[in-house]
């Protein structure tokens, strides 16, 4: 299993946006993604921090339903 790594937060929304996901808003440091599939629109929601802690990436990725291999192979 990979181990998850310590990123900052533009790297993350970059990756995301590889992988279909869109920027929905921003209030403070919280920056709100959308992405629709089949019937159904997924959301998450990226705090702008630096390095986003390892614990809070491994749930967007969850959340984001994408492995953490794949995910970290958009960065």
């Amino acid at each position: 299993m990979t181990k998850v790594p310590s990123l900052n937060y533009d790297k993350v929304i970059k990756a995301l946006k590889r992988d279909g996901w869109v920027i929905v808003r921003q209030r403070g440091s919280h920056i709100r993604l959308q992405k629709h599939i089949e019937n159904e629109t997924l959301k998450i929601i990226v705090p702008a921090h630096k390095p986003i802690k390892r614990s809070t990436l491994a749930h967007i990725s969850k959340q984001a339903r994408i492995t953490l291999d794949d995910f970290l192979k958009k960065i």
